[in-house]
């Protein structure tokens, strides 16, 4: 499901129309990508927790030459499915 088919089926459940489905998701998206860059967490009861980690820096090796590089470290979210949602 893309975006488009997203904000349709959001207006049909809710009984909205799509562009105010589409503001309501965009909405939703740019609080959720704020509170992640803040190194927040997001838990939604039911869906899932949204959270950013840090992967440390590590040692990697090229798979065409097999020299050694460093992979520097950075940021990532990660998904925790919630027990409801893996029924």
């Amino acid at each position: 499901m893309n975006k488009v088919e997203l904000i349709s089926a959001v207006a049909e459940k809710a009984g909205m129309t799509k562009v105010d489905a589409r503001k309501a998701i965009d909405a939703v998206l740019e609080v959720s990508k704020d509170e992640l860059k803040k190194d927040g967490k997001i838990a939604l009861v039911g869906f899932g927790t949204l959270s950013v980690l840090t992967r440390p820096a590590r040692q990697g090796r090229n798979p065409r030459t097999g020299k050694t590089i460093k992979i520097a470290a950075k940021k990532i979210v990660k998904f925790k499915a919630a027990k409801d949602l893996l029924k």
